[in-house]
């Protein structure tokens, strides 16, 4: 799947004698390895990889990230199914790997930040989950740093910032690209209807960063799990 966002700026100053200047479009690439998701999104050869899926996922996401020049590599969380490949990847490519300071200690185990889940949902896709969640090693990459809330990926070559929306794990981020499209990670799902994210290891922060998201306005969302949908989805209360 293939959506093109376009910003134009307009907060400065253009010379009479100087056309206006148009900025690249950035583009969503969808890349689905079973029930994950993980996507590149790139502005020419440019390229930034949000979340690597699981294991078996590597050599499709191997395959699209080699189309385009790899800069960098988003978590937007450290769980398995969107980690497990972030240090192969980050050697074959040579790029650093970057996520939320809070989220270091998953590295070491999953127990670390407990899970819980809210309604049928969440309760079948969470049993499901824990057996692979306990036994799954997410090897830590050898380059990395933190992000926070407001950082700029602009110095990878993407118009994007990072959004702090914790709840799903602690150290839980999206990426917003250029204020039209929204990376959400787990903070919300969509496996059968879009939703405040059944699997939390703190319900009220992940209810506040649903209503966060809801509150940003306009924006095409993009899942962890699920189809992209525009900005409207169920919260939890």
């Amino acid at each position: 799947m293939r959506r093109r966002s376009k910003r134009t700026e307009s907060n400065f100053f253009v010379p009479l004698s100087f056309n206006a200047i148009i900025f690249p479009m950035s583009e969503i690439h969808h890349i689905k390895c079973k029930t994950d998701n993980c996507y590149l999104v790139t502005n020419g050869r440019n390229a930034v990889l949000v979340d690597t899926a699981s294991g078996e996922g590597y050599d499709a996401v191997l395959a699209e990230c080699s189309k385009y020049d790899l800069k960098l590599i988003v978590l937007t969380h450290v769980h398995f199914d969107h980690a497990e490949n972030a240090a192969r990847l980050s050697e074959h490519f040579n790029v650093p790997v970057a996520f939320h300071e809070a989220d270091l200690e998953l590295f070491d185990s999953f127990d670390r930040q407990p899970m819980e889940s809210y309604g049928l949902v969440g309760k079948v896709v969470l049993g499901m989950s824990l057996k692979v969640l306990r036994n799954t090693v997410v090897n830590k990459p050898a380059n990395t740093f933190f992000i926070k809330e407001g950082d700029s990926l602009s110095p990878y070559g993407i118009d994007a910032k990072v959004i702090e929306l914790p709840g799903h794990t602690k150290g839980s981020v999206g990426i917003d690209v250029e204020g039209k499209d929204l990376l959400v990670g787990d903070a919300l799902d969509n496996w059968i209807s879009p939703a405040t994210g059944h699997l939390y290891n703190d319900l009220d922060a992940v209810k506040k960063s649903a209503a966060r998201i809801m509150s940003l306005g306009p924006r095409t969302l993009y899942y962890g799990h699920g189809k992209p949908t525009e900005n409207k989805f169920k919260l939890f209360r």
